[in-house]
């Protein structure tokens, strides 16, 4: 893509841009990051994420999996 043809495709998506979001957008910021309360949902999240992928990784179903395939990996013929 030449210069020219970037210059127009950038044009374009600003006026697009701001034909959506008005002129002020870019200088009001329409993303000023999370809230406390975002980060609060984001937090508790996370951690249920983990709790759940701690109960699966413990599991005896896979750990027996996770065993055996070390095992087999270190008893392997080269």
């Amino acid at each position: 893509m030449n210069r020219n043809a970037m210059e127009r495709s950038v044009s374009a998506l600003r006026r697009a841009w701001e034909a959506r979001f008005g002129t002020g957008a870019r200088r009001r910021g329409l993303d000023q990051g999370m809230t406390t309360s975002e980060y609060a949902v984001g937090t508790i999240a996370a951690c249920a994420f983990a709790a759940v992928l701690y109960k699966v990784v413990t599991s005896g179903a896979v750990l027996s999996a996770l065993q055996s395939l070390i095992k087999d990996a270190l008893d392997a013929k080269f």
